[in-house]
């Protein structure tokens, strides 16, 4: 029933590091695979949040070259503007999937249909999750959970046979 999937960005998207040169330039690294698959979730009609505690331009740039539908920074209450993002689609809790991994995600991953964190996230942000990825912070975890509600509503293999024209008998 998942139809909008809300996530932190460091430490979900990225491994969480941070790196400055000596010019104060920040910089990121992305998993490319989430990236893919939010252009294929948007064009199934999920609509997608990022929501981070931080102001960054690196993650504002990424955001809206993936077009996701809302990105919020700076944030320092993530439920409130869940609440908000929520509302606005006219969207029940069960139908939100969140991905965070510290402190400022636990309510909105306990609050969530369905709460997911990353394999390296602290245990008691672990204890509120529904679903710990196999999948640390940047390696894919937005993938990873993308697939699994996919898989859930019936929407992955028939996106492989119909769009990616996968071969039934490779196992």
């Amino acid at each position: 029933q998942i139809k909008l999937i809300a996530f932190d960005v460091d430490g979900v998207l990225t491994d969480g590091g941070i790196i400055y040169d000596n010019a104060h330039q920040e910089y990121k690294k992305f998993h490319v695979r989430d990236g893919q698959i939010m252009a294929v979730l948007k064009q199934l009609g999920f609509r997608l949040c990022a929501i981070t505690g931080r102001e960054s331009e690196v993650v504002k740039y990424r955001m809206e070259e993936l077009k996701v539908d809302y990105h919020y920074h700076g944030v320092q209450d993530k439920l409130g503007v869940l609440d908000v993002v929520r509302k606005k689609n006219k969207l029940h809790y069960h139908e939100v999937a969140y991905i965070g991994d510290d402190l400022p995600d636990i309510k909105p991953i306990s609050l969530s249909g369905l709460g997911v964190t990353p394999a390296d996230a602290p245990l008691y942000v672990k204890a509120q999750a529904d679903l710990v990825t196999a999948a640390k912070g940047g390696e894919g975890v937005l993938r990873e959970v993308a697939d699994l509600i996919l898989a859930s509503q019936n929407l992955l293999e028939k996106l492989l046979y119909e769009k990616y024209y996968l071969n039934e008998n490779i196992q």
